[in-house]
């Protein structure tokens, strides 16, 4: 017997899409072929899916939706994002405590020669996340090569208030470190590269960097991972008296929370597995694999079937397959239900 609040959180997201705006593929019909592709682990392509609908009576022609995805806004993703993601932090509630941030970027690679010849041989998602509600926060997509230390802003400016942003060397220079350091409501610790120059002061801060006309003053904590023999050097504006050294290596190592979530994403929502061959419709499918996340997270099952998203992902996947696909039971949750 199926036990969860699947049911309210689907008719909560996708009730409201319209469903008349266009004659073959309605908003809704749309946004549900996406996220039921990314959470369903028996469909490989697109055309399983529209082989599967059309069999079923929903007709979906892949030139329709193909169309579509290059040239339909974002917009409705966007929004079914952010209303998953209000209701997420209004689930878990405020923390009292210091909130973990960690943020990073990850690489999806681009293999076709439409996009090649465009310039773009990559793409990059840019993502924090909140390691008290497990919201995601400060998404960018980024198509081209570029640097984390040049790009990361809105992923940056988005550490919650009273929050720590937890990052990697790839963020780090001497500008970024700066602006981290003039916020007096949230809190950082990042990784600077060995190669930088530290010089220790007598009020135990160091000035970081090698011209005297490009230095910053900051608390810089050290610790040696001696199993790998690696340096890390954590340049922070968390206090001493709150937070000693020890405390500085324990907060830098929930960094690997956001690693966590990239190989989900990759593994079990399909976010390297690009269906489409345009900016546009790889910035939907992108989308689509946040959404798909939220819902698992959102989602409540028994106990005894488990409690991790990949649990939930399975245990929704076993239902799914009496429904014949998630486009299937979406429609009939929605109006129905």
């Amino acid at each position: 017997m199926f036990s969860s609040n699947f049911p309210q959180i689907i008719k909560y997201l996708l009730k409201d899409l319209p469903k008349n705006d266009y004659p073959v593929l309605n908003s809704f019909l749309f946004a549900s072929c996406w996220i039921g592709w990314v959470m369903d682990k028996s469909l490989e392509s697109m055309n399983d899916l529209s082989l599967r609908l059309n069999n079923r009576n929903i007709p979906v022609h892949i030139s329709t939706f193909s169309k579509a995805s290059k040239n339909r806004s974002t917009e409705i993703f966007e929004k079914i994002l952010n209303k998953g993601l209000k209701k997420l932090k209004k689930k878990k509630g405020k923390s009292k405590d210091k909130i973990f941030f960690p943020l990073d970027s990850t690489i999806i690679t681009l293999t076709s020669k439409l996009l090649w010849a465009e310039g773009y041989h990559q793409v990059k998602l840019f993502s924090g996340l909140n390691k008290w509600t497990n919201e995601v926060g400060g998404i960018s997509i980024h198509f081209g090569q570029g640097h984390d230390s040049k790009y990361g802003n809105e992923t940056i400016a988005e550490i919650p208030e009273n929050g720590i942003g937890i990052m990697d060397r790839g963020f780090c220079s001497l500008d970024r470190i700066k602006e981290l350091l003039g916020k007096d409501d949230r809190f950082f610790v990042l990784r600077i590269k060995n190669s930088i120059s530290l010089k220790l002061l007598e009020n135990g801060n160091c000035l970081i960097g090698a011209k005297s006309n490009n230095q910053v003053e900051a608390r810089v904590v050290n610790f040696c991972d001696l199993e790998d023999k690696t340096e890390f050097r954590l340049v922070t504006n968390l206090s001493e008296s709150e937070f000693a050294g020890e405390d500085i290596g324990e907060v830098y190592r929930h960094r690997w929370g956001i690693e966590l979530l990239w190989k989900f994403l990759k593994m079990h929502l399909k976010l390297d597995k690009l269906m489409t061959k345009n900016v546009n419709g790889i910035t939907i499918q992108i989308y689509s694999c946040l959404i798909a996340y939220i819902i698992l997270q959102l989602t409540d099952i028994m106990p005894e079937f488990g409690n991790t998203i990949l649990d939930k992902l399975r245990y929704l996947q076993s239902f799914m397959n009496e429904k014949i696909s998630y486009i299937h039971w979406f429609r009939r949750l929605s109006f129905t239900w």
